[in-house]
């Protein structure tokens, strides 16, 4: 690594080897070839005068780019796609005139675009899925543990933790489906031309629009692909990048909601991230447990989501059949929104396999709360041994404003169910409040809506797009 110049975090420090490798320069000249090497075919395939040792030259140095030769090119021709056509011709003198025969250099750059964006896609798909197993046993697990619910950051009815961990996993549920939609439906360029009429492959191809036709079908065929962009001016739609940048800010926004929810619960002692033995929190507070990882996923999101802007303004401003400002911003603004949602899943799976839980806190914070949520129940009690419902509602509701203040002004404990039990009017003792007083009976349906979540939708989504790393998850 050079420390005298600029380098990317995303390399330095965020994104895996897996991604960075599918954005790598290397990736993508070597992909060019192969789509050299598939149009030479297809070309041969429907007539054209190629041979096959033509084509066999061009596979044996698919893989051998001669890196120095193209740069020392570029640097005279200011054209990164005709410095490796002749590059690639350097190496093949018996195919070098058939290199690139017909196409324009978005025949190589758009349909390279999609195929890595396309094998990106995966990959992100890949590690949500993991990230929802890892929630899915985490659910599994904590599904019939009372916790405090919030709504407005007040406290509320209660849930359980389990319960909660399947919002999480239900914004991952919807990038799911989202991510299949965007796969699905990734189209190639094709071999389009400068403006999209494909006149150089039918002045090929001697007017014979079937085999024009053909042409593009069997180029997309030998890469993998069963969609081509219909109609299209010398680039794809850059509305397809918008609908990438879209998806991917869709998991960002998932892994934001997590992130901000965990930090709350560890400013409330109730959850934790993963905290290994000799890592430091503060470089000045000692003891602090600061939540790291959360944080660095909320601020890695909240770029994704902005970047999701610039593709949608790209795609906007494209003028007729070309105009090239899209470029420059294409070759930064794509990559490392798929580089940061892979850096925010890497630690978004890092913690959701070691949540750490304080029973002991969350049972605490619940039992503070629940006497102001156990005065419906209490009150139906004490009109059952014959009290008058309004009036004691009325009383209940002085009780619950004082017992809030004392709490609230004088850091005093929650003495609600004492001032009942020495209220006359409601007839009950303290051992008959505290009878009220199980947790698990204001949950509502928390525990079995957790169990039919996961039967209903997270299993069969992690069986059907099972791989090694769900089948682990779901055997454990």
């Amino acid at each position: 690594m050079s420390r005298n110049i600029y380098e990317s975090p995303f390399n330095a420090r965020y994104a895996s080897a897996e991604m960075l490798e599918l954005f790598s320069p290397d990736t993508k000249f070597k992909t060019w070839r192969q789509l050299w090497i598939a149009l030479a075919e297809a070309e041969k395939e429907l007539g054209l005068d190629i041979t096959d040792e033509q084509i066999n030259e061009l596979k044996a140095f698919k893989d051998d780019i001669n890196y120095e030769l193209a740069e020392q090119i570029e640097k005279e021709t200011r054209h990164d796609v005709m410095s490796h056509v002749r590059a690639y011709g350097a190496q093949c003198p018996k195919a070098k005139g058939i290199i690139h025969l017909g196409a324009t250099s978005c025949f190589v750059g758009d349909n390279t675009d999609i195929i890595i964006y396309s094998k990106a896609l995966k990959l992100v798909k890949e590690k949500v899925l993991s990230v929802i197993s890892k929630l899915a046993r985490f659910a599994e697990k904590y599904k019939d543990m009372p916790t405090l619910g919030f709504t407005h950051f007040q406290p509320a009815q209660l849930v359980t933790v389990g319960k909660r961990a399947c919002l999480w996993i239900q914004d991952l549920v919807l990038d799911c489906e989202e991510l299949d939609f965007v796969i699905s439906n990734l189209k190639l360029l094709g071999n389009k031309g400068t403006t999209g009429t494909q006149a150089s492959f039918l002045s090929l191809f001697d007017g014979d629009h079937e085999k024009v036709k053909k042409l593009e079908k069997l180029i997309a065929e030998k890469i993998g692909f069963d969609k081509v962009i219909p109609v299209s001016g010398q680039t794809y739609s850059r509305k397809q990048d918008s609908r990438i940048l879209n998806a991917l800010s869709a998991v960002a926004q998932s892994a934001y909601k997590f992130s901000n929810d965990l930090r709350l619960l560890a400013n409330l002692k109730e959850l934790e991230e993963p905290f290994e033995k000799n890592q430091i929190g503060s470089s000045a507070m000692a003891y602090k447990r600061n939540p790291m990882r959360s944080e660095r996923i909320s601020s890695l999101a909240r770029y994704v989501i902005v970047d999701a802007l610039n593709p949608a303004i790209t795609a906007s401003t494209q003028w007729l059949e070309r105009t090239l400002d899209d470029s420059a911003n294409r070759r930064i603004s794509i990559p490392e929104a798929f580089l940061a949602v892979d850096a925010i899943l890497n630690i978004y799976n890092n913690i959701a396999d070691g949540i750490v839980v304080y029973p002991n806190m969350i049972r605490k914070r619940v039992m503070e709360e629940l006497p102001f949520m156990a005065t419906e129940n209490i009150l139906m009690e004490a009109v059952k041994r014959g009290g008058d419902r309004q009036e004691l509602h009325e009383r209940i509701r002085v009780h619950s404003m004082e017992a809030a203040r004392m709490v609230k002004e004088e850091g005093k404990p929650n003495d609600l169910l004492q001032r009942i039990a020495n209220d006359p009017s409601f007839d009950l003792s303290y051992d008959d409040l505290t009878s009220v007083l199980r947790p698990e009976n204001y949950i509502g349906r928390s525990k079995e809506q957790v169990e039919e979540f996961l039967n209903e939708v997270v299993k069969p989504l992690l069986e059907k797009n099972l791989t090694k790393e769900t089948h682990v998850e779901l055997k454990a």
